[in-house]
């Protein structure tokens, strides 16, 4: 997970492999099971996720052998998602079911989409967190699956450490420990934090990933964005300073080695060598297979409140349904969707392929870090969605606040912290500028 997530979903596009399965067959057509009845109705899904593919193929073919209603599956091309859409939606036989994935995307395809407010498919939702709305307020898609992002931690090495996991409540609590770790790292035979190196391979985690809480809380004071703003006010910059602080100056790498990167810091995390890394449920096969104690903590970094903050989370993955499809084929498509989620062998197939599922009846998810995040919102914690997602040109704009970062490293003087916060703020509004001439 890096640049190319965020630049592929404030961009609306998403590179796809194409595959194309038409299923007839005559049998009822209720949600999740045969009947005597004629089958009413056809579902044909423009599926984005490329990696779902060959499982959607399949759940759609055990669908209409239960059922008899046909449907079809189709996988766009490598990178031409919207492009599939605008040629697929011109057909007589257009899509039933198709992703409306940001505010972008609700702008360009909204009318396009039935209001899902009030339907058996969103009585499904366990939050809607995921759901995107337009200006009116209609339900235009909703999630059907997502990632997170945080703080991973090793509980084992902060047990040895004397600590608890547990107590790691707000930032300060969060300090405490990191601290206390750092300086008794030779002593303990680990540090704290992991190497944050800025090269490519590393430097999206504070350039995009934790750039977020700032993004996020800006959000929230704006009442939420509906699209890129055109200016930062910076308001929680110390409260980004405060975490990248604790991670650079109580790690295994002094932050002046960090500019050339090289640590390979999911090695330190994996062996050992250190409690804290920042990072995603991506990562959590790799991770827990050799630290199986491991958990997912929220970007704690001083905002009031936030005791009550979840993990990052986000998604591309949002579900609409034609409204200019028969309203057979409503009906039809929205009873294949409640199957997926909700039959027991059909949502474990999707959440074995997508993680996990935002759903109360869809199959428990085996991963770790996604099973925190929905720990965190079951306890009525906020959840810090994907602002980053906005980051107008995303690489020009990262790049000035890698270089500014470096700067901070080599000297950890308020000059230096200044230029981050130029490039952070300033860079933001000459980007977007940029972008939209």
């Amino acid at each position: 997970m890096s640049t190319n997530l965020s630049r592929r979903a404030f961009l609306g596009t998403t590179g796809l492999m194409a595959t194309t399965l038409a299923a007839c067959n005559n049998g009822g057509g209720t949600s999740g099971g045969g009947g005597d009845e004629a089958a009413a109705g056809s579902v044909y899904w423009l599926n984005f996720k490329p990696e779902l593919d060959e499982a959607a193929q399949a759940l759609a073919g055990t669908y209409t052998e239960s059922t008899g209603v046909p449907v079809k599956v189709v996988t766009a091309a490598s990178g031409t998602y919207n492009q599939t859409l605008i040629a697929e939606m011109d057909k007589s036989e257009a899509p039933t079911l198709f992703v409306i994935g940001n505010p972008a995307g609700v702008k360009e395809w909204g009318d396009y989409a039935l209001d899902l407010k009030g339907t058996a498919i969103e009585s499904e939702l366990s939050t809607d967190v995921y759901n995107l709305y337009d200006d009116a307020g209609k339900l235009v898609s909703m999630g059907y699956c997502y990632e997170c992002y945080g703080i991973v931690a090793n509980a084992e090495l902060i047990e040895k450490a004397g600590h608890s996991i547990d107590d790691i409540k707000d930032f300060a609590s969060l300090k405490t420990v990191v601290e206390d770790i750092h300086a008794r790292a030779a002593e303990l035979g680990f540090d704290a934090f992991v190497a944050t190196d800025m090269d490519d391979s590393s430097s999206w985690r504070v350039t995009g990933h934790l750039a977020n809480l700032e993004y996020y809380y800006e959000e929230r004071d704006a009442g939420g964005w509906d699209e890129c703003p055109a200016e930062l006010k910076g308001t929680y910059m110390e409260n980004y300073k405060n975490i990248y602080d604790l991670m650079i100056n109580n790690s295994v790498v002094e932050p002046t080695a960090l500019a050339t990167g090289g640590h390979d810091p999911a090695n330190q995390f994996t062996s050992g060598q250190a409690v804290f890394f920042l990072t995603g449920s991506w990562d959590y096969a790799s991770l827990a297979a050799a630290q199986p104690s491991v958990r997912m903590l929220p970007y704690y970094c001083g905002v009031a409140g936030e005791e009550k903050a979840g993990l990052n989370c986000g998604t591309e993955n949002c579900w609409a349904v034609n409204a200019n499809a028969s309203e057979e084929n409503k009906k039809a498509t929205m009873d294949f969707m409640v199957w997926l989620v909700s039959d027991p062998a059909a949502s474990a197939t999707m959440v074995e392929q997508l993680g996990i599922m935002p759903y109360k009846n869809a199959a428990a998810s085996t991963n770790g870090f996604l099973n925190d995040a929905a720990t965190y919102t079951d306890n009525g914690c906020y959840v810090l969605d994907w602002a980053t997602n906005y980051q107008p040109n995303v690489d020009q704009y990262r790049a000035a606040l890698v270089s500014a970062l470096n700067a901070y490293n080599a000297d950890q003087s308020d000059a230096n912290w200044e230029l981050v916060r130029t490039a952070f703020v300033d860079g933001w509004a000459t980007q977007y500028k940029a972008a939209n001439a």
